[in-house]
């Protein structure tokens, strides 16, 4: 794989990360707002080889927030779009196209071979708790994103352990079932510490309840909650960074260190 677009991040991190990050395999499931804007840093960045895994198709309302969606995209497949995207900003990198859902019968092709990271970007709560803890107990590195939607302020986004986050309801919701299938700490997430009131609900629970709601092509009822293209695109940048350090080993935190004004140090 070429080095020179890749130059700037060699010049920052070494040539030894760049290569590492070329050897990398990576899993992320959910090619949204949160998960698309992730996948466009990973492709970035080098990863050599990644499975992105989304059976939606782009609609119209996702324009305002995904990085893939255009009106030239609208209809399309989104894993096939973003094959498209990832070849043409990184030809050399390998990528895996699954267009699935993502649910118990689903994991075990999702999860299949040699994969160092999982990334979650999924935005409906039985799929990700699905994979989450299939990984989890798989004993496959995993990271996550927890609720984007109804924020405001991309200031309060940050990276804590799943069973450690706070103010997000969606965690709350993921923490709690995980917890009862014997799920315990070590996935990483990335959340948002604003105070939102909403109740996420089971497939089932949502299939009778009272809300805006819309249809996907699979059949299956989507709530639509409003959400702003910068706390999103904060959130996908922030799960990059976080799959980044993760395959890097904490390497790309090496030596950051915060300046106080106050001491001048």
């Amino acid at each position: 794989m070429g080095y020179e677009q890749f130059l700037r991040i060699s010049r920052l991190l070494g040539d030894e990360a760049v290569a590492t990050l070329h050897e990398k395999r990576v899993v992320l499931v959910g090619l949204g707002a949160v998960g698309g804007m992730c996948l466009e840093s990973l492709a970035r960045s080098g990863v050599g080889w990644i499975r992105i895994v989304d059976f939606d198709t782009i609609g119209i309302t996702n324009i305002n927030r995904q990085i893939l969606a255009t009106h030239q995209t609208v209809g399309l497949s989104k894993a096939s779009v973003a094959e498209e995207r990832i070849k043409a900003i990184n030809p050399e990198c390998t990528v895996e196209v699954l267009p699935l859902f993502v649910n118990n019968d689903s994991v075990s092709e999702i999860l299949e071979g040699p994969i160092d990271l999982v990334i979650d970007a999924i935005d409906s709560l039985n799929p990700k708790c699905a994979l989450l803890e299939a990984a989890y107990k798989q004993q496959i590195p995993v990271i996550s994103s927890m609720g984007a939607a109804l924020r405001r302020d991309p200031f309060l986004v940050r990276k804590a352990d799943l069973m450690e986050s706070w103010g997000c309801p969606l965690a709350r919701a993921v923490r709690a079932k995980l917890k009862r299938r014997g799920v315990g700490r070590g996935i990483e997430v990335i959340f948002s510490a604003e105070e939102v009131r909403y109740t996420y609900k089971s497939a089932d629970e949502e299939e009778h309840a009272d809300f805006n709601e819309q249809i996907s092509d699979q059949g299956r009822r989507r709530n639509v909650l409003g959400s702003l293209p910068t706390v999103t695109a904060v959130f996908g940048q922030h799960l990059a960074h976080l799959a980044l350090a993760t395959l890097l080993d904490g390497e790309i935190l090496s030596g950051v260190e915060a300046f106080n004004p106050a001491t001048g140090r």
